[in-house]
């Protein structure tokens, strides 16, 4: 009996976190988990007033997406002129993370690719709290 050939990936880059993750359905699964939280918080429904949300979580689901790898290119603004005037708050901000992580956890996503995803987004606080 003859051995199976194994592909050698040696020379494959590793997979990104889009890829990990489970690609577009699971961060379009992760976005639906995200905003019912989101939508449910008092600290966060009051930024949402008069947004098409269908149309909030496409474009999210473009901008995760992008943000873990995917090849698709996100279209929208910059985090920083998507958010000003809207006075988010340092608080808001963190509840953000805080419904973000539990999304993931409950899409089945392990702790280290949870702090992966987080880690990853962080920085855009800088951008995106202006009260």
């Amino acid at each position: 009996m003859k051995e199976p050939i194994l592909a050698d990936t040696t020379d494959l880059p590793p997979a990104t976190l889009f890829e990990q993750i489970g690609g577009e359905s699971a961060v379009e699964a992760v976005v639906n988990l995200f905003y019912d939280r989101v939508l449910a918080d008092p600290l966060l429904v009051g930024y949402f007033g008069g947004i098409e949300m269908d149309r909030l979580k496409r474009h999210q689901q473009l901008f995760i997406g992008q943000a873990l790898g995917a090849k698709r290119p996100f279209p929208g603004r910059t985090m920083k002129r998507a958010h000003e005037g809207l006075a988010i708050t340092g608080a808001a901000f963190d509840r953000v993370v805080e419904h973000l992580t539990a999304s993931l956890s409950e899409a089945g996503h392990d702790k280290k690719m949870i702090g992966s995803i987080v880690e990853l987004l962080a920085p855009l606080k800088m951008d995106i709290v202006t009260s």
